[in-house]
């Protein structure tokens, strides 16, 4: 994966997997050397990797999709179990024919990401996750233990979230913008509009809260998987976020991540895509590049 500072053409598609709308944005050549797959978290769409796209090469097929619920992918699934969003994902995947994959899932993305990785290990070149914690996966317990993690138990509760941050979305995701980000700024009012209208709906509203209601049952499953899966993995956090990197890599091995890279962004929080897309880029074509793919 070469580099480039060339803006890059995307194209957006709607696709109807197992009768799901799901849309999906792609760049760069569609046989190119190698396919990253682009997972957003919340409360943001496929629109957060607007500047990576933007830095990519386009010898690289790059796509980004909103989640199911999310933005224009209308159809929501029927809980936000990870497992069952990789179904949904590996799909896609399908759909488009892609091949030599990279997922690369931000946030509860991740998570998704990481299901993709031990449901499908053998339909991917390799995984990437960024800025999150696996569900049942160390040092997932300190986390839920954490109370500046508060929102996770506030958005597990049925229909009470939202309820409460209906109308109020704005307000809402910004005061997570200034909480975690090391600079709020780069997530820029265009950004934030993009991100109130794509889960402008109670069903949006919905469908990202249930990513958080599925925990459990996403604990439970990952909790019991400790066999060996050698598809490379790259974890990635900002070096402002809290916690330490050494505990969520000890905890990856510990559940069978055999060929596991770690990495962290310079002056990044939470949002590693939009506070530091350049350095990002520079790290996912190493790790791609370090494992064959071009």
């Amino acid at each position: 994966m070469a580099s480039s500072s060339s803006r890059v053409p995307v194209s957006h598609r709607q696709l109807f997997v197992e009768g799901a709308e799901t849309h999906v944005v792609e760049a760069g050549h569609p046989n190119g050397e190698h396919t990253l797959l682009l997972l957003h978290g919340w409360p943001e769409d496929w629109s957060e990797f607007e500047a990576l796209i933007a830095l990519s090469s386009p010898e690289v097929h790059v796509v980004a999709m909103d989640l199911p619920g999310i933005g224009g992918s209308k159809t929501a699934l029927p809980s936000g179990e990870k497992r069952l969003v990789a179904r949904h994902v590996l799909g896609v995947i399908d759909e488009l024919a892609l091949r030599n994959v990279t997922v690369v899932g931000h946030d509860a993305g991740g998570m998704i990401a990481y299901a993709c990785l031990r449901e499908y290990p053998e339909r991917l070149s390799s995984v990437v996750i960024l800025s999150t914690v696996i569900p049942g996966v160390a040092p997932w317990n300190d986390v839920l233990r954490n109370p500046y993690i508060w929102h996770f138990a506030f958005h597990s509760v049925p229909s009470l979230p939202e309820h409460l941050v209906a109308g109020k979305q704005k307000e809402y995701f910004d005061f997570f913008y200034r909480a975690i980000a090391a600079h709020p700024e780069r997530i820029t009012e265009d950004a934030r509009r993009r991100y109130v209208d794509a889960y402008s709906s109670p069903s949006a509203l919905k469908a990202g809260f249930d990513w958080y209601r599925a925990f459990e049952a996403d604990a439970n499953a990952n909790a019991g998987r400790r066999e060996s899966v050698r598809t490379p993995l790259l974890y990635v956090r900002g070096a402002r976020e809290m916690g330490k990197m050494e505990d969520y890599a000890e905890g990856l091995r510990d559940a069978g991540i055999v060929e596991l890279t770690t990495a962290v962004v310079p002056d990044s929080g939470h949002f590693i895509p939009e506070e530091q897309p350049a350095e990002l880029w520079r790290q996912l074509r190493s790790f791609v590049n370090s494992h064959g793919h071009g």
